[in-house]
């Protein structure tokens, strides 16, 4: 008699294959990791003598929420978009390989990401910027950094859940990113008028970034932080809720 079962790999085994795809991809894609971290890192050390003015907790958050919402929107949402397009989550699908373990391959890839970003941040801002931190201060921006990433996640998990198309959410992503560094980076200076500034304060970019900033020393961590922390929990429930629920496999 013919034996007709199937052989179903473990869970550890499933994500352990799809992490290591996942970490070739982003390998191969070496030039988008590169820019995601030069970028920021650049920031670093062409603001070295205005850290002084302002001090480093406000340079090094500055820093590290551009490098987030590279990996959130550039990085991730992008990668989804593309793959969706190419059919690859179809191949997945029928697979014996449960959703969440897909995503969850994905997310771990960013969530590195940022543990890499954050320690080229603090390690060119202690050589180049001489921007130090207390052992617990290190500690917190870390843990933040994990929020204010999973902030640009959902977002781009949003992005790729209302919008089909690959070219669509490529110009979309790129949009967002421009205003998130041009408009918040010269309106939080009150250079785009007072209007503008209180809106940046709210948005996902001055969230994360009054979050950052806040927990760089944890010894001054105020209730307008804890309100940044607070806002930022509440747009990651927001907008994973509503990307996740929007989000199809393939575009047809």
């Amino acid at each position: 008699m013919e034996n007709n079962n199937v052989s179903i790999p473990k869970t550890s085994t499933v994500l352990a294959t799809l992490f290591r795809a996942d970490v070739a991809t982003q390998v191969n894609n070496r030039r988008s990791v590169m820019i995601t971290l030069v970028v920021p890192i650049m920031i670093m050390i062409s603001w070295k003598s205005f850290a002084q003015k302002v001090g480093g907790p406000y340079v090094l958050s500055s820093a590290i929420g551009i490098g987030l919402i590279s990996i959130g929107l550039m990085g991730y949402s992008l990668a989804l978009a593309r793959d969706r397009d190419k059919g690859v989550f179809q191949r997945l699908r029928v697979a014996p390989v449960p959703a969440w373990a897909i995503m969850f391959s994905r997310i771990s890839i960013q969530l590195l990401m940022i543990m890499i970003l954050n320690l080229a941040i603090f390690i060119v801002g202690a050589q180049v910027d001489k921007v130090t931190l207390s052992a617990s201060g290190y500690v917190a921006a870390f843990f933040t950094a994990f929020i204010g990433g999973a902030v640009y996640l959902s977002l781009g998990q949003l992005i790729v859940g209302l919008i089909k198309s690959f070219e669509t959410v490529n110009a979309t992503v790129r949009l967002v990113y421009f205003l998130f560094i041009m408009i918040g980076m010269f309106g939080e200076l009150g250079l785009l008028g007072e209007y503008v500034k209180n809106a940046i304060h709210w948005s996902p970019y001055g969230s994360v970034k009054i979050m950052l900033a806040g927990s760089m020393n944890p010894d001054k961590w105020d209730a307008d932080a804890t309100q940044a922390l607070l806002l930022s929990l509440g747009y990651i429930v927001v907008f994973s809720a509503v990307g996740i629920n929007k989000f199809k496999w393939s575009t047809k």
